[in-house]
């Protein structure tokens, strides 16, 4: 027998505490299904339920902007600073 879900929860991304105790299966499956899910204590946000694919996404290491251009295809590319050129300021 499986039980409807409420008006409150049909489109619920938050959650109180004991709802989502309560439900957590349903929690899981909206979570993979419809994305984050924020669960909430004394009416205040505590915790977020994501897919593990979600999590996987947000935690993956960054590569550093140093990393990207020391391994970016740049073969040809002249990114030399000519010197011979100088600028005329004129201060006043």
């Amino acid at each position: 027998m499986s039980r409807q879900p409420s008006e409150e929860h049909r489109h619920a991304r938050t959650w109180r505490l004991r709802d989502a105790k309560n439900r957590f299966d349903e929690v899981v499956e909206r979570a993979l299904a419809e994305g984050a899910q924020t669960v909430t204590r004394r009416g205040r946000a505590a915790v977020v339920v994501v897919s593990m694919a979600e999590w996987r996404r947000l935690t993956r290491p960054r590569r550093s902007f140093k990393s990207f251009l020391m391994t970016a295809p740049l073969t040809g590319v002249d990114l030399g600073r000519a010197k011979d050129f100088d600028r005329e300021i004129d201060l006043p």
